[in-house]
C-alpha cells in the first residue's frame, strides 16, 4: 500500500519541542515504514523520518515570525495534493485546511480529528463527506454529525520515556500555558498540597501567563521550565510524584498524561473529556472534579504502583499498537467505494 501522510507544519516532524499532532504523525510514519508500507510524509523540509519526505515549508512557520501559517499550510496542501493520486490512500492530520479541497484529492482521504478549533470549521467536515472518512482520538471527542470510521487512541515511543521507580515528591504539569489547561489551577492545588511545582510548556497565552501564571514563579516552590524536548521532559516527568491535569475544556486526548504515566508517574486529571478514557483510576491516576479532590488524591498519590502505572499505559499506548490500529483502518477505507 502507498500512503501519503499529510502533517502539519507548524513545527518540524518529530518537533524540537512542542509539536503533539507533529509528534503522532511522526511516530506513525516511522511505524508503519517499519511495517513495509511505502510511505510518504509531507511535512516541513528539514523533517526527519524513515519515510520517503515531500514538502514545500522549509521548517515550521510557529517558529518563525517571517513565515505566514495560513500562506504555507496552503502551499503545502496544494502541493501534496497535487501528488495525491499517486497514492492508495491520504491520511491528513493538518485539521480542516485539506479537507476544503477533498473533491480534488486522486485517493481516498482519511483524516484524524486532532480536535476542533471550533465551531465555524465544522462545514469543512461536513461537506467533504461522503468522500471522505475520519478517525476520533478519543470517544468523547465525537460529534454526531460525522461519520467516523474508528477511535484510535494515540501512541507514545515507550523507549523514548524510560521508567522511574523512584520519584521525588514534586509535582508536574505539562501542556500549552492557556486558561484551558488549567496551569493556575495546579499552582493553587501544589500551595494546598505542599509540593514543589514545574510548569513545563510553550506559553500560548502571553497576558495569561504574565498575569496568573509568572507571579507564583519564585524559582523554588514554582519552577517554569519552558518548552523541553523529549529527554528532558521524559527526565522531569519521572522525577514528579505526579502529573497535574486540572483542565478547563473537554481534552480531547492528552498526550502529556499518557507520557507521564509511561514514566510510571500517575495522574491527577480532573474528570473532563477524554480523561475517564485514558486514565485508569486506582491504576495509572486519579479522575476528580474540584481543587480539594484534586489536593486529596496528591496526599494518596504514593499508594499507586509506579510499575504498575508502566505496565498498564505501555499495553495501552504504545505506538506499536497505533500502528496497529492505522493499517486496520487504511484495510477499511481501502474498501469503501468511492462516491
Amino acid at each position: 500500500m502507498r500512503v501519503a501522510l499529510l502533517g502539519p507544519v507548524a513545527w518540524r516532524t518529530p518537533p524540537h519541542d512542542y509539536g503533539p499532532w507533529e509528534r503522532v504523525t511522526g511516530l506513525l510514519a516511522e511505524g508503519l515504514t517499519a511495517r513495509g508500507v511505502d510511505v510518504t510524509l509531507f511535512a516541513t523540509l528539514d523533517s526527519v523520518t524513515s519515510a520517503r519526505l515531500d514538502g514545500v515549508c522549509p521548517r515550521g512557520y510557529a517558529g518563525d515570525p517571517t513565515m505566514d501559517g495560513r500562506v504555507w499550510e496552503a502551499l503545502h496542501v496544494s502541493h501534496a495534493l497535487a501528488r495525491s493520486a499517486e497514492f492508495d490512500l491520504v491520511h491528513n492530520h493538518l485539521d480542516w485546511l485539506p479537507l476544503a479541497f477533498a473533491a480534488h484529492c486522486g485517493a481516498p482521504m482519511l483524516t484524524t480529528v486532532h480536535g476542533f478549533s471550533g465551531p465555524g470549521i465544522m462545514p469543512a467536515y461536513t461537506r467533504a463527506e461522503p468522500g471522505s472518512s475520519f478517525v476520533s482520538i478519543s470517544s468523547s471527542d465525537r460529534r454526531a454529525d460525522i461519520d467516523y470510521v474508528a477511535t484510535v487512541h494515540h501512541g507514545v515511543d515507550v523507549d523514548e520515556l524510560p521508567f522511574s521507580a523512584d520519584a521525588g515528591p514534586g509535582l508536574v504539569v505539562l501542556g500549552r500555558i492557556h486558561p484551558d489547561k488549567g496551569i493556575h489551577t495546579a499552582i493553587e492545588i501544589a500551595r494546598r498540597a505542599g509540593r514543589r511545582l514545574t510548569i513545563c510548556g510553550i506559553v500560548q497565552d502571553e497576558r495569561y501567563f504574565g498575569e496568573q501564571v509568572a507571579p507564583h514563579v519564585d524559582g523554588d516552590r514554582v519552577v517554569f521550565a519552558g518548552a523541553v524536548g523529549p529527554r528532558r521532559r521524559a527526565e522531569v516527568l519521572g522525577a514528579s510524584a505526579a502529573l497535574l491535569h486540572p483542565i478547563d475544556f473537554d481534552e480531547p486526548f492528552g498526550l502529556s498524561v499518557v507520557e507521564s504515566m509511561v514514566c510510571g508517574t500517575p495522574v491527577v486529571a480532573f474528570r473532563r473529556g477524554s480523561m475517564p478514557e485514558v486514565v485508569d483510576e486506582g491504576i495509572t491516576g486519579s479522575l476528580v472534579h474540584t481543587v480539594e479532590q484534586a489536593v486529596d488524591a496528591v496526599a494518596r498519590i504514593e499508594d499507586l504502583d509506579r510499575a504498575r502505572c508502566r505496565a498498564r499505559a505501555t499495553r495501552r499506548f504504545d505506538a506499536g499498537r497505533m500502528v496497529d490500529d492505522y493499517l486496520a483502518v487504511y484495510e477499511k477505507v481501502a474498501r469503501r467505494p468511492r462516491s
